[in-house]
């Protein structure tokens, strides 16, 4: 019996469409992280692009469970003294969702070239519009 090792050159890629409305913000970003990574293919490889495309629309009606819009903060340092920058979900809400639905979903990824490769075929927009008609995107309901 040999094991199959997906090949770049072999993978055929998909694009599905997600509406994020009324949806867990950390359910929905580790079963999108999921079909980024190929996790739901019968060819998955560790150590191969095999996922697909993932459009997330209505970012802003995602749901965070608990009252983890007033306790929970996203942190980053600017690299300065003093330089760290703390931002209450609430308002990271408010102002930028889509952010908010990608940074829970590049937490799930692996911290290598690998998964920001795959973080790239992410694309979450606030409302219900997207500019990706062309590329035929499948609906996925989770």
């Amino acid at each position: 019996m040999k094991t199959y090792m997906a090949k770049p050159e072999d993978i055929q890629k998909k694009w599905y469409i997600v509406d994020a409305t009324d949806l867990v913000l950390g359910r929905l970003a580790s079963q999108v992280a999921s079909v980024l990574r190929g996790k739901n293919k019968p060819t998955y490889t560790p150590n191969v692009d095999t996922g697909d495309y993932v459009i997330v629309i209505n970012c802003d009606k995602v749901v965070l469970t608990g009252n983890k819009l007033e306790d929970k903060y996203h942190t980053h340092y600017t690299g300065f003294i003093g330089g760290l920058k703390k931002i209450q979900y609430k308002t990271l809400m408010n102002t930028k969702p889509e952010y908010a639905v990608e940074l829970a979903v590049k937490g799930m990824l692996p911290k290598n070239a690998l998964g920001r490769a795959q973080l790239k075929k992410l694309r979450c927009y606030a409302g219900a519009e997207h500019g990706h008609e062309a590329q035929k995107p499948e609906v996925l309901k989770f």
